[in-house]
């Protein structure tokens, strides 16, 4: 951090806002884990850690029935989400845990398959998480990860004030204790833990439709331009008042430009507990 100060503390740095809550909504297992649904087989036993309300957990328990779905998350708002989806969905081998993905509540050697989508990103220490993971998977149980890269995230048409606010983002996520490109570092991540037969690939949540920019744009006002968020960028000497009041009013013209699209870079692994 700069200026020699303290960083921000180590909470999640997203939030838990509705527009937040908006943009999970919109993941399902079909878009966000097309990459791992082609190895999952009925009878599975699968782990959802940072599991969050559950719109990717469901698809996943949908896909090992009869087998059974944990997903575990540290907030209690988002378990009662994800209990009341696997509810509405008739997901009855789909249970919900409040519980740290650092000292998970399940005996060695239990799972066939362990997923996350966008958690390792948040978690300082990525190494302690992957050995708990490791801990409650089987032999030849696999582990699945999808995880953002922001330097290869944009909008376009860009401008140097977006290119700006992008990097603003990154600065905070890291000073959360975060890792903003553990998309692209997510193979060697995965080595470094242990695991073996890495299957590594990459996609995009790509915004194209007036819809899609309208509610990016939305988006990302409601939780960058948060006074939370705009707060601690002061605070730390990551970026101005004025700096914020300049990157709105450029992500406004991008938001009304005809050719204004969006894209949110992941990085995708899939490894094998040897």
């Amino acid at each position: 951090m700069t200026q020699g100060n303290t960083p921000p503390d180590p909470a999640y740095t997203m939030g838990y806002d509705e527009n937040f809550q908006q943009l999970l909504r919109r993941r399902s297992a079909d878009s966000h884990a097309a990459y791992l649904l082609p190895h999952l087989k009925p009878g599975d036993r699968v782990l959802d850690f940072g599991c969050g309300p559950g719109t990717i957990s469901v698809g996943l328990a949908r896909a090992v029935e009869p087998g059974e779905l944990h997903g575990v998350d540290m907030e209690e708002s988002q378990i009662e989400m994800a209990r009341a989806a696997a509810q509405a969905g008739g997901h009855a081998n789909a249970t919900f845990h409040v519980g740290d993905v650092t000292d998970l509540p399940f005996e060695d050697n239990y799972f066939d398959v362990a997923h996350c989508h966008a958690v390792l990103m948040h978690i300082p220490d990525t190494r302690a998480v992957l050995a708990e993971v490791k801990r409650v998977l089987k032999p030849g149980g696999i582990i699945a990860s999808r995880e953002l890269f922001v330097s290869s995230s944009f909008l376009e048409p860009g401008s140097e004030d977006v290119d700006n606010a992008w990097r603003t983002f990154a600065r905070l996520l890291q000073g959360n204790g975060g890792h903003p490109e553990m998309g692209r570092e997510l193979k060697n991540a995965l080595l470094e833990a242990g695991f073996a037969d890495i299957l590594a690939s990459g996609s995009f949540d790509y915004f194209g439709s007036t819809e899609d920019v309208a509610f990016f744009r939305a988006f990302i006002d409601d939780w960058f331009y948060s006074p939370r968020v705009i707060e601690a960028a002061v605070q730390f000497g990551l970026a101005s008042r004025e700096q914020f009041d300049q990157w709105r009013h450029g992500l406004d013209e991008w938001r009304d430009h005809p050719g204004a699209c969006g894209g949110l870079a992941f990085g995708e692994a899939i490894g094998v507990k040897p």
